[in-house]
């Protein structure tokens, strides 16, 4: 691992790490505007909030199935639980969130993108940006040559980055809810059951043995996409990610270092925010 990639996971790893310590704390106040990253997942909704330098201020997050694939299926509850989610960090922060930023999957029709646009604005933001999914990871990550793979509930994103420059992007089915159906089957046990289990710590030692064949086939996916570039090191984010193991498993099928950071759910989130933030400065 070279020290550019150290540097690139040690300030990943402040940004959230600070992120997570004030959603456990009573945040104080802030003063100034304040700018929100709205992630529709498709196991997770996600809201994130910075200020105006994008500095990490509060979060909130919820298990939703309003996403398939990357698209909006169901938005009358994605609005919802935006909403919920935007009054439950406004009541924390005694602050309203007026400007935000959306995310999508590379490449996502501009109708799609539009629609996760909509979701935010019915939730009541003035929304700034619209914003790769990878490409927000990659503000967080400070990446400038290597990949950043981001797996999702439904999809698994790629971008490709030489010399600071994304040169190539793809998203593909295949994450975290194929990972559930596994151990749903497996076990003879209901979908949201499975779920609960694969996120506890201490059956993933178990879930791994299940998962290895979908996790084998992520490697797949990634590497079909990597191999015409020069990638020595894949930066891997996304909730799926924090099953202990799973990043071994990829390094042995990519033949290339894997690392990520130490809480992978919030990178992408995160750099939804600044993205916001980073759009509020030049307005």
């Amino acid at each position: 691992m070279t020290d550019h990639h150290a540097v690139s996971l040690e300030r990943a790893n402040r940004l959230v790490g600070a992120l997570t310590r004030r959603m456990a704390e009573r945040p104080q106040p802030p003063n100034g505007t304040l700018y929100t990253g709205i992630d529709l997942g498709t196991a997770y909704v996600v809201l994130t909030v910075v200020d105006a330098r994008g500095n990490p201020v509060d979060a909130a997050c919820t298990f939703a199935e309003v996403v398939r694939d990357g698209l909006v299926v169901d938005f009358v509850s994605a609005v919802n639980i935006v909403r919920r989610l935007k009054a439950q960090l406004e009541e924390r922060l005694g602050q309203e969130l007026l400007y935000g930023a959306a995310a999508y999957p590379p490449g996502t029709g501009s109708r799609d993108i539009q629609t996760h646009r909509y979701v935010a604005e019915g939730a009541g933001f003035e929304v700034l940006a619209m914003v790769d999914e990878v490409d927000a990871a990659n503000r967080v990550l400070g990446l400038t040559n290597g990949a950043v793979v981001d797996v999702g509930g439904g999809t698994t994103g790629i971008a490709v980055l030489q010399n600071g420059c994304v040169v190539h992007t793809a998203d593909e089915p295949t994450g975290g809810t194929h990972f559930t159906l596994v151990v749903a089957g497996a076990h003879q046990i209901p979908f949201h059951q499975a779920e609960e289990m694969k996120k506890d710590p201490s059956r993933h030692r178990e879930i791994l043995r299940l998962v290895t064949p979908v996790i084998q086939k992520v490697g797949s996916i990634v590497q079909r996409h990597i191999a015409p570039y020069d990638v020595g090191t894949v930066v891997v984010v996304g909730g799926t990610a924090k099953l202990t193991g799973f990043d071994q498993v990829l390094e042995k099928e990519l033949g290339r270092t894997v690392i990520r950071p130490d809480e992978p759910l919030l990178v992408t989130p995160l750099g939804i925010a600044m993205a916001a933030a980073e759009a509020g400065e030049h307005q």
